[in-house]
């Protein structure tokens, strides 16, 4: 992981963060004591229930982590998993806790759902967020030309999508655990064994099979979007998932990786949904490399 990072962003990457900052980063890729104790969170400020939109009659909400401290800081903006089908802004929230506490203002963002709302309205919800975050960017401390995109299986489709249309601004950098990339692919290769019925989730996604629906299959799928001078990617799949395998995190790695800034860690162990445990082995790995990644990412 290490030799990944080196390779991608320099051997002096960590020289481009401030040493205030790398000084309350995690200081090792695992600590065993942490497994017992659990990863420190600190104090934040933690708004709730803010309505950003009402598409179709259906109020959108986010909520908003804010480190202690009042001012201006980079902004995360986070999108939850659940197949399309389900979630919402509270899920998970360890690492919204913990990335306020080292200096970041973190929105954590609702989308319509899936089957009753099918693609792009979930792209389209979370460009609406992002246009309430630009417009009220001095009112949640956030600096909206240092914005990171970060989405675990689902959600991080949709970064992706969002992060790679054109003349998107202010996105630094985007950040995929375990997101679908080919969903033609995916239709048509769902993995073994396949415990969410991957082609159930598509169709209900989507509205019916790539054979039906082939132009929207390539739309939707960001491993369609790549050009050049996207904003860095960090991939971070599980060589045991069984939801999204890492075959995909492979593919969409060497797509990226000639024309873009991009980086592809594969836990060897992990499975699907591995930060559940946020002081578990897995996500102290991912949580050691992705911070240092934003933290890069928004002081290049």
């Amino acid at each position: 992981m290490n030799t990944a990072m080196n390779q991608a962003l320099g051997a002096d990457y960590d020289t481009k963060i401030p040493v205030e900052l790398k000084a309350n980063m995690r200081q090792q890729p695992f600590i065993l004591t942490d497994v017992f104790r659990g990863i420190s969170l600190q104090k934040t400020r933690h708004l709730t229930n803010i309505n950003f939109a009402s598409p179709a009659g259906v109020k959108l909400k986010m909520e908003v982590y804010q480190p202690a401290k009042v001012g201006k800081y980079p902004a995360i903006v986070f999108i939850y998993g659940g197949s399309w089908q389900s979630g919402n802004p509270s899920a998970k929230p360890e690492f919204n806790r913990y990335m306020a506490a080292r200096g970041y203002t973190v929105f954590a963002i609702d989308y319509r759902h899936a089957p009753k709302y099918k693609f792009p309205a979930q792209l389209d919800d979370v460009n609406s967020a992002l246009d309430f975050i630009r417009s009220h960017a001095a009112e949640y401390e956030a600096d909206t030309d240092k914005m990171i995109l970060f989405g675990r299986s689902a959600g991080a489709h949709l970064a992706m999508l969002a992060a790679y249309q054109p003349n998107m601004k202010g996105i630094r950098a985007v950040v995929n655990y375990y997101g679908p990339v080919n969903l033609t692919q995916g239709y048509n290769e769902p993995p073994i064994p396949d415990p969410i019925n991957a082609r159930a989730v598509l169709k209900a996604f989507l509205g019916g099979s790539p054979q039906q629906l082939p132009t929207l299959y390539q739309t939707a799928s960001p491993i369609n979007y790549v050009v050049d001078n996207l904003p860095p990617t960090l991939l971070i799949y599980g060589s045991r998932d069984n939801v999204v395998e890492a075959r995909f995190g492979r593919q969409m790695y060497e797509k990226l990786r000639n024309k873009n800034t991009a980086i592809l860690l594969e836990i060897p162990w992990a499975q699907h949904s591995f930060d559940s445990i946020f002081n578990g082995v897995s996500n102290q790995l991912a949580l050691y490399y992705t911070e240092r990644f934003i933290a890069w990412a928004v002081n290049s």
